[in-house]
This record gives C-alpha cells, sequence and structure tokens, in this order.
C-alpha cells in the first residue's frame, strides 16, 4: 500500500484527450484547487510546482496511466511529485457510493482525489518501467491488433465460403490459414474457377507451399466439389473471396515479420531465460507475461496473481441454496488467454500431462483442466519469479 503519512496534496486527473480535470485535496478533506487543466506540459509543470513549493508532497492520482495519462504522469514524475492509479472499475464502484447520478470530470476528478486521500488501499502504485518492457507493450500491442484482424477476415472469408458451397468449406475452413490455401482461393476465388483449374495444376500451384499434403488436399477439394451439384447464389462473385484470402496471407504475413522483433526484445530482458525455461512458454506468450507480471513483485500471492488474470475460480454462496464455484468473468483477458495457451502448449511435458489426466480423471471436461493446470503453473511461475531458479523438469511415478 502506498504511504500517504507525508502527503500535502492528493491531487486526482481526471484525464482527457485536450484537457483535464484537476481537483487537489489537503489530508483534512479542505480542495485547494478545482479547475480544468489543459494537456501541456508548461501547465501541467506550472500546477505542480506551485503547489509543491506552498504545500510540500504532492501524490498525483489518475484513473487511466496509458495512452491520455501518459503525459501529465511523466510530467509529475519529472517535477517530483509521486504518482499512482486509480483502477476505472474501482473508480465507478467508490462513484456509485457517492450522492448524485451525474458524471462529470470535476465528479470524477474530486472522486479519485478523495479516494486516494481515505482509501489508500484502492491505489496502485506506478512504477516506471524500463525502456524493453515499454517497446514490448507497444510491439505486443499491435501484434494481438493484427492477430485481432487476421481472426476477423478468417471468420468472414469461412463465412462466405459456407453460403456457397458448404462442402469445400469443411475442407478447407479449417486450413484457412495455412499459405497453400490462401494461394489457392486469391487464385481461384470460386468453386467453378477451382474445377476449372484441373489437379494438376493446382497440384504444381500447391506444392512449393505444402510439399507433403499437396495431392491429398487437391483430392479432398475435388470431393468436395463433386457432393454439391447446384450452384447457389451468389457464388459467381468471385472477387470477394480472393481480396479476403489476399488481406488475410498479408496480415500473417506481417505477423510474422513482427515475431523476430518480439523475439530480439524478448531476449534483451533478464527473466527471458528464467520465463521460456518454463515448457510452453514460448515468445508471444512470455512477451506478454513479462508486460502484464514483470518481476512479480506486484502481487504478494500467487492468489493475486492467479485472480488479476482472471484464473482464480469465484465462490458463491448464500445460505443452504447457492454453494458452488464458477470461471471468473474478470480479470486481466490478455494475460489470461496466454496463461490458457502457453498451458495447452504445455501438454507435451509429461508432468503437465499427468496433471491434465488427473483432472480429466476427476470428470472435468477439456477447457476445465487447462484451466486448472493454467492455475496451477500460476503457483510454478510465482515461485520462479520470487526465488529466480530456472525450471527443472520433475519425474512423473509411472502407474502400475
Amino acid at each position: 500500500m502506498i504511504d500517504i503519512r507525508d502527503v500535502a496534496v492528493f491531487l486526482g486527473l481526471d484525464v482527457g484527450k485536450g484537457e483535464h480535470h484537476a481537483t487537489g485535496l489537503m489530508p483534512d478533506g479542505r480542495s485547494v484547487v478545482d479547475k480544468p487543466l489543459p494537456n501541456s506540459e508548461p501547465k501541467m509543470r506550472a500546477l505542480l510546482d506551485k503547489l509543491t513549493a506552498k504545500y510540500g508532497r504532492v501524490l498525483v492520482v489518475v484513473d487511466q496511466p496509458a495512452s491520455i495519462g501518459a503525459l501529465p504522469l511523466a510530467v509529475a514524475r519529472a517535477a517530483g511529485c509521486e504518482v499512482a492509479c486509480l483502477p476505472g472499475l474501482t473508480m465507478r464502484r467508490i462513484a456509485d457510493l457517492c450522492p448524485g447520478e451525474g458524471k462529470t470530470d470535476a465528479r470524477d476528478a474530486a472522486i479519485i482525489a478523495d479516494a486516494a486521500r481515505t482509501m489508500p488501499h484502492t491505489l496502485r502504485s506506478i512504477e516506471l518501467t524500463d525502456e524493453t518492457i515499454a517497446e514490448l507493450h507497444m510491439i505486443v500491442g499491435f501484434d494481438d491488433d493484427l492477430a485481432g484482424e487476421a481472426t476477423r477476415v478468417a471468420n468472414r472469408l469461412r463465412g462466405l465460403l459456407t453460403q456457397i458451397h458448404p462442402h469445400l468449406e469443411r475442407v478447407l475452413g479449417p486450413r484457412v490459414q495455412h499459405p497453400a490455401v490462401l494461394t489457392l482461393l486469391e487464385q481461384f476465388g470460386s468453386p467453378k474457377a477451382i474445377r476449372r483449374a484441373g489437379r494438376r495444376r493446382l497440384i504444381t500451384l500447391l506444392r512449393p507451399k505444402a510439399p507433403r499434403t499437396a495431392e491429398r488436399l487437391v483430392e479432398d477439394i475435388f470431393t468436395a466439389l463433386d457432393e454439391q451439384t447446384v450452384v447457389v447464389t451468389g457464388t459467381d462473385a468471385g472477387v470477394i473471396v480472393p481480396k479476403l484470402a489476399k488481406n488475410l496471407a498479408g496480415l500473417l504475413d506481417q505477423r510474422k515479420e513482427l515475431a523476430p522483433d518480439i523475439e530480439e526484445l524478448l531476449k534483451s530482458h533478464p527473466l527471458s531465460d528464467l520465463l521460456t525455461s518454463m515448457p510452453g512458454i514460448g515468445v508471444r506468450t512470455g512477451a506478454r507475461i513479462l508486460i502484464d507480471v514483470g518481476d512479480g513483485t506486484a502481487f504478494p500471492t500467487a492468489g493475486h496473481l492467479a485472480a488479476y488474470a482472471g484464473l482464480a475460480p469465484v465462490t458463491r454462496r448464500s445460505g443452504s441454496s447457492i454453494r458452488g464455484e464458477s470461471p471468473s468473468r474478470r480479470g486481466n483477458k490478455h494475460l489470461k488467454r496466454a496463461f490458457f495457451l502457453a498451458a495447452f502448449a504445455s501438454l507435451s511435458d509429461p508432468a503437465s500431462r499427468a496433471y491434465y489426466e488427473r483432472k480429466k480423471a476427476e470428470g472435468k471436461r477439456h477447457k476445465q483442466a487447462l484451466m486448472c493446470l493454467a492455475r496451477r503453473r500460476v503457483d510454478v511461475l510465482f515461485a520462479m519469479l520470487r526465488d529466480c531458479p530456472f525450471f527443472e523438469p520433475q519425474a512423473v511415478p509411472q502407474a502400475a
């Protein structure tokens, strides 16, 4: 928890694109400033210098530390002030307890300042991240955007194939992101064009992209084409499928170009070897864990880290009628996905596979068992970050 014993002014900033609203409160609740503040370094520095010279220690609290809140935090640090963050969800819950139903910048800034003054346990410290993590945050965020856009285009492409030829979609849909399939759809965007090209031409086209499966893939395609004899309306609009395939191929190529940059940045961090020593943690998942978890000092226990990632179950009890636990719907979605994918990739490890099979034997489904495995791996990762040892594989006892 942030120490507020010597704080003279609690300055709450409701950050905005053009201007912020600043509300400053003294420890006894008296207001010392309440006005709009332009999003300009000279104006913010002048206000902070004035408050520091007149009152002493100033604690600057924002609700959004990233994007539009980055400049106020940088100016506050340069002015010698301490900074903290009141998470947006916490701020909204506190606002619901305050009188009034209106939502204004002045009210939000006052709530932020008063929460920092009366409830310091709700604040989160904002450490000055090193340059490597800052660069990783930007490049991994761009990679996540590309992945989301690639998923959207792939779903649109599969939906269009399902509309015009369901049998062909059953063959190409699961492999829609394969370079061979994208090359095929980009050059021959309709079932009629694919059939007209012929088997030999398609095999010659696909063999450089899929040397081992080109012939089998072509046979599956023509088998699917023979199963549908009618022509669905809209099938001849063959300009859409090639454009979608070209767009999807471009997005996947951009992700491939980003992968070496992410790997290079990850290797330059001291915790890189420790993270990647754990089975299932690769370049992208390791970068995401490093961005959101860091060295783990922000979490008192492994349970806190699991709750932050949304992997800790939520207990619901009310008398004798409602008793049970359900998966959490909250938490850091990106971090939860990284832990889930890392758990799935770790099934080749004997210890992880044994834990997964034990949960399956208890009656859990595939995803439930993977979530349990991801939660268990959080404990292991937290211990590794705390004690700084590399992962050591454990012998799994053989069943009789």
